[in-house]
């Protein structure tokens, strides 16, 4: 139960304090962008079955792959996909915190 509370904390507070820190004047539309990071995990759908507490989302699911992450980490440069960009990076490193606390 602890472990659900720090993986969805992580993915939302993380971004939540971003967007406080590094976009002050826009912290609520810049949280809402990373927040839309969320979405990749629309690929836990064609897993089976859908939601397993024991599995590790890393390079199991198509948009949580090592290549869709270098993906990610390269829109961190350009600054129009950057708000976008963190949120997918945030949201995969909630991700990697949660694997490694199985």
């Amino acid at each position: 139960m602890l472990q659900t509370y720090i993986h969805y904390g992580c993915h939302v507070f993380i971004p939540l304090l971003v967007a406080l820190a590094a976009y002050r004047k826009m912290w609520f539309q810049a949280f809402l962008i990373m927040l839309s990071g969320l979405w990749i995990d629309v690929d836990h759908l064609l897993a089976n079955p859908i939601f397993d507490p024991n599995r590790c989302s890393i390079n199991f699911h198509p948009l949580h792959s090592y290549f869709a992450i270098g993906i990610y980490i390269f829109l961190l440069f350009p600054k129009k996909t950057r708000l976008v960009a963190l949120g997918l990076v945030i949201h995969i490193i909630s991700d990697m915190i949660d694997c490694s606390l199985m």
